[in-house]
């Protein structure tokens, strides 16, 4: 719960409202930039240029959207931004195995898929991953995926939709193999 007035507090500069709105998204908004960026040091990087960039409009927050997305449309913004910086055009997801580390599910795939599902993932379009990973990875609504990447929710569908067909397109080989 982040109610006006703790928003208000931590815009103040109380750091205890700080601690406790970062503390509340620090873990999604690392687990999505550690998703896009595919290194360690860069999301930890930055993840903290979120919330210093955060905490310094946080008076500018009119409260449209949740606070969570407000802040995740900052991460997302800050990541693309960074990775365009340090023109990372390679590898920029982590391997899944290391994703897995991070994320609650530890289910084995096949290691072949694994490894084609993370090109695959990779040689998307920066706009159809982005979206792909905040919507079937990290579980962000269309709305919220909108709202945080300054698109129409019907534009975060159409493109998650192309996203599935491209990497259904591009793993077609295994879904004999995995039907039954």
């Amino acid at each position: 719960m982040t109610d006006p007035s703790l928003i208000s507090r931590a815009a103040a500069g109380d750091m205890a409202a700080q601690r406790w709105i970062y503390e509340q998204h620090v873990d999604r908004v690392y687990r999505l930039a550690f998703r896009m960026a595919g290194d360690e040091d860069l999301a930890r990087d930055f993840t903290q240029e979120t919330f210093v960039r955060a905490f310094d409009r946080l008076g500018d927050f009119r409260g449209d959207s949740a606070l969570g997305t407000w802040l995740h449309a900052i991460g997302v913004s800050v990541t693309l931004n960074g990775l365009r910086k340090v023109k990372r055009h390679r590898s920029r997801e982590a391997p899944l195995d290391d994703a897995l580390a991070i994320g609650v599910s530890t289910r084995e795939a096949e290691p072949d898929l694994k490894e084609r599902l993370a090109q695959a993932i990779a040689a998307l379009p920066d706009g159809y991953r982005t979206v792909f990973l905040m919507h079937d990875v990290e579980g962000f609504t269309h709305e919220e995926i909108g709202a945080a990447l300054g698109v129409a929710s019907g534009t975060s569908k159409a493109q998650l939709f192309r996203a599935r067909a491209k990497l259904r397109a591009a793993l077609k080989d295994f879904a004999g193999e995995w039907v039954s």
